[in-house]
């Protein structure tokens, strides 16, 4: 199997983001080490029965796991992305980006390359497109049969799967929203072309969403402003002309989704009154996200964290608690964020919390040389030595880190004068 790289300078979270967005349309592919920490994706080429053909995809390990396919350093939830070729490295952006902020869990993103666009992006024909036949459903059971096999036996996922699309992608994500709703969890359409084949998607929709049960799902949609001047999304949903005929069904869609509200799916759309087809995919790949996680920030207030009697490892447990049942399975507090809030604690002298919030860190990342010697900085600050330095032989024991290492010689040379 051949491997490409697609990297770029990352200097800093912040710049990580932004670069991205600056370099859009650009991929460099060079030969470079997979653990490289500058790299955000590779290449990768599978074969496919049901294709007859091999398929080139894009992969992206989350930046917390080396970049690499390691199983045993954590599993991740996958987004897979249609056009993947001018998707993938805004939304690898996006998500390392919302990681880093702790407004998402770390995700692997795969970015579906196409051979023929037009065919595997729609279903039936089109009167504006005569001769084009879709091939979508051989496509789309490409995926499902055998893309999403394939990456669940050969990197850390977990159950939970993200579906994207823009325009003839956003039909694709509709298409499966209707009628395989559970191959994913969670579905974004961006500017969708449900215009195809006399909106047949759209007239499908009127029958299937009274009916279907969307527990667990969720939906995000974007609109772009495609409208003439002095026309709103009200008026535009009298005219009968072609141009306006994709914002057209867009809007019918979403309006009977409003209809159908027992179904309990989980639903938002906006309007980017200031964006067109092509430019709504960064913004509309953020919202989506920032949605579909709502869930996932853990919101302290420093009055909270500075009041002595606020139960902040209870808090810690129930948030990630719930995070588990959106998810669908187990996650833990990130040890990064309770080591954060441990030593916040022991700066503002509250050493039984700091304890607490330590313990807590080591009873869920045992092997974490980190977690002990956070908890032998927290026996220092308190002058128990013999707690610290046992904490420290510990960590050792785990990792080795040099800082932890000193510490531990200087306790250890106390001692013997």
């Amino acid at each position: 199997m051949k491997y490409y790289l697609f990297t770029f300078n990352q200097n800093n979270s912040m710049k990580f983001f932004f670069c991205s967005i600056v370099f859009l349309l650009i991929s460099f592919c060079v030969n470079a080490q997979e653990n490289s920490p500058f790299t955000t994706g590779f290449e990768e080429t599978i074969p496919s029965k049901v294709l007859g053909q091999e398929r080139k995809i894009w992969i992206h390990i989350p930046n917390s796991n080396g970049g690499n396919k390691i199983k045993d350093r954590g599993h991740y939830p996958v987004i897979y992305l249609l056009d993947g070729s001018e998707n993938f490295n805004t939304v690898v952006s996006i998500t390392e980006h919302m990681t880093e902020s702790s407004l998402c869990p770390p995700m692997i993103v795969v970015g579906i390359l196409h051979s023929n666009r037009l065919s595997e992006l729609t279903i039936g024909t089109d009167k504006e497109l005569p001769g084009v036949v879709g091939g979508g459903e051989k496509f789309m059971s490409f995926v499902e049969k055998e893309l999403i096999p394939y990456i669940d036996a050969t990197y850390p996922t977990t159950t939970y799967k993200t579906f994207i699309g823009h325009s003839l992608g956003g039909l694709t994500v509709m298409n499966i929203f209707l009628h395989k709703p559970n191959l994913f969890n969670s579905y974004v359409s961006l500017e969708g072309s449900l215009w195809w084949d006399n909106k047949k998607i759209v007239k499908e929709a009127k029958t299937i969403l009274p009916t279907q049960n969307y527990k667990g799902k969720t939906l995000f949609m974007a609109i772009a402003n495609r409208l003439e001047r002095g026309v709103d999304t009200l008026s535009v949903q009298k005219d009968t002309s072609e141009s306006t005929g994709l914002i057209r069904s867009n809007l019918e869609f979403i309006k009977d989704l409003s209809k159908n509200k027992n179904n309990q799916l989980r639903f938002k759309y906006k309007y980017y009154e200031d964006d067109n087809h092509p430019s709504v995919r960064l913004a509309g790949e953020y919202d989506a996200l920032r949605f579909i996680f709502d869930f996932y920030k853990l919101k302290i207030y420093d009055s909270e964290l500075k009041n002595p009697d606020f139960k902040l490892d209870s808090i810690l447990v129930a948030h990630y608690k719930n995070v588990s049942e959106q998810m669908g399975y187990i996650i833990k507090p990130d040890e990064s964020q309770v080591n954060n809030l441990g030593y916040q604690m022991i700066g503002t002298k509250q050493f039984t919390k700091a304890e607490t919030l330590f313990k807590l860190n080591i009873a869920n990342n045992p092997y974490s040389g980190n977690c002990y010697d956070s908890l032998g900085d927290l026996y220092l600050e308190t002058g128990e030595k013999t707690k610290a330095i046992e904490s420290f032989k510990k960590a050792l024991a785990l990792k080795a880190i040099p800082e932890t290492k000193e510490k531990l010689e200087k306790l250890l040379n106390e001692r013997k004068k």
